[in-house]
């Protein structure tokens, strides 16, 4: 079976080189030349830990490899896979001119009978969209499939390659048994296949990520009020996450959700419900409070230190998680120009994001090689990214370098006894500790 995949960003990149370790024949297409030029070379155009692995030994062996010529990937297919970019419109919705390209292009090159799957994250109702731009050119049969991704960036290689679950939705007997083939080598354990009509497909996806972002934005609101009642939001979130009805997934409280998906998705199917005349005034809610949320670091350092204007400020972390070098919707952003119009200077640090935050940034503020040396001679310290290598510093370092104790922890990394018996000003999330 040969397999072409449509898109070389997280989602197409990790499918293309987990779907070639299980040996099947790949071909990954994007239109960008300086990136698959890269790529050819095992130069990875995002960092994803086990990616640049797996990349390199299934170019060395023949199964993976990468083109511009989509057209001439299409031609070659068996399966085609749908990868590429959904950004949000201006309303909110999801922009699915790339999808819908892509699908023109598969139906005008189709030398077969193949099948169409779309793995971007797009709203219910876009598969018959795609199975219509499909449809204009093709000369062959084709079966649409919806395949929804659920990777976490920082942990996306072992989630393709030990799901927990593959959801697929089907119409017809040739798509079902293409794709339970193709996933077979990936849910040997018995993990669930979960064969489903494709409109459900669509909307899982969403459900999913607007789950995940109302658990988030509701921990977090329990958390700041935490703060205001003198309660432990560490042990609020042992006593319910020990519920079997709740469980102790996202339930750490931050500085708000980030990333690729969480954010557009939540706008998405908030565009879809209104739409439909069903509007969502829980997940509504759930991306105001996010949006309060990002502000939160400003303001408990504004808080502790004054006007920000002429301090100079540490920051610990650009990636809106760790494990990534993804920095959309980073609460860091928000940080960045609030002090930025305070007047302040910053001077960041992130293991894996510094190239990224320098093109985004520009000179607007200063990267330091590591972490500790972003510490000179500043006024605060704010941890916004809870990278293991911020998790046991040398506080005393840290102390030294300084010009005032004054430590943010966006993250809840540190104690908050042991960092006043150290003599720091500690600010946390939801412990009491202002």
């Amino acid at each position: 079976m040969h397999i072409t995949v449509v898109g070389t960003g997280y989602v197409g990149l990790v499918a293309g080189a987990c779907f070639a370790e299980t040996g099947s024949e790949v071909t990954c297409a994007d239109l960008d030349a300086k990136k698959v030029a890269g790529l050819k070379q095992n130069i990875l155009p995002i960092y994803e830990p086990g990616l640049d692995t797996l990349v390199e030994r299934n170019q060395a062996q023949g199964r993976l490899q990468f083109t511009t010529d989509v057209a001439d990937a299409v031609r070659k297919a068996d399966v085609i896979f749908i990868a590429v970019g959904t950004p949000p419109d201006e309303d909110g919705s999801a922009d699915l001119s790339h999808v819908l390209a892509v699908a023109e292009t598969i139906g005008q090159n189709l030398t077969r009978e193949a099948v169409v799957v779309t793995k971007s994250t797009v709203p219910v109702g876009t598969a018959d969209k795609v199975r219509t731009a499909v449809a204009r050119h093709a000369k062959f049969p084709f079966h649409i499939v919806s395949n929804p991704e659920f990777l976490k960036e920082g942990a996306a290689v072992d989630d393709f390659l030990k799901p927990d679950r593959v959801v697929l939705g089907v119409d017809s007997d040739f798509a079902r048994t293409a794709m339970t083939e193709l996933y077979g080598p990936f849910v040997r354990t018995g993990k669930p296949v979960l064969f489903m009509d494709i409109p459900s497909a669509e909307m899982t996806k969403y459900a999913a990520n607007a789950m995940l972002a109302t658990r988030i934005s509701f921990m977090n609101e329990i958390a700041n009020l935490c703060e205001r009642v003198g309660a432990n939001v560490d042990l609020v979130r042992k006593g319910i996450g020990s519920d079997s009805r709740i469980g102790s997934s996202f339930l750490f409280p931050g500085p708000g959700y980030g990333g690729s998906c969480f954010p557009k998705d939540v706008k998405a199917l908030l565009r879809t419900s209104e739409d439909m005349g069903a509007p969502m005034k829980v997940l509504r809610a759930v991306e105001e409070a996010n949006d309060r949320q990002k502000g939160l670091l400003f303001e408990k350092l504004h808080r502790a230190i004054g006007d920000v204007r002429g301090k100079r400020i540490a920051i610990w972390g650009l990636a809106f998680k760790a494990q990534t070098d993804d920095m959309r919707e980073s609460p860091a952003l928000n940080l960045i120009d609030s002090l930025l119009a305070g007047g302040a200077t910053v001077v960041a640090h992130d293991p894996a994001a510094m190239h990224e935050a320098e093109r985004r940034l520009g000179a607007s503020i200063a990267f330091a090689k590591s972490n500790y040396d972003a510490l000179t001679d500043a006024d605060a310290l704010v941890v916004v990214t809870d990278w293991n290598e911020y998790r046991f510093p040398d506080f005393a370092r840290i102390k030294a370098a300084l010009r005032h104790p004054l430590l943010v922890d966006g993250r809840n990394l540190y104690d908050p006894t042991k960092m006043a018996q150290l003599g720091f000003t500690y600010r946390s999330i939801g412990r009491g500790t202002e």
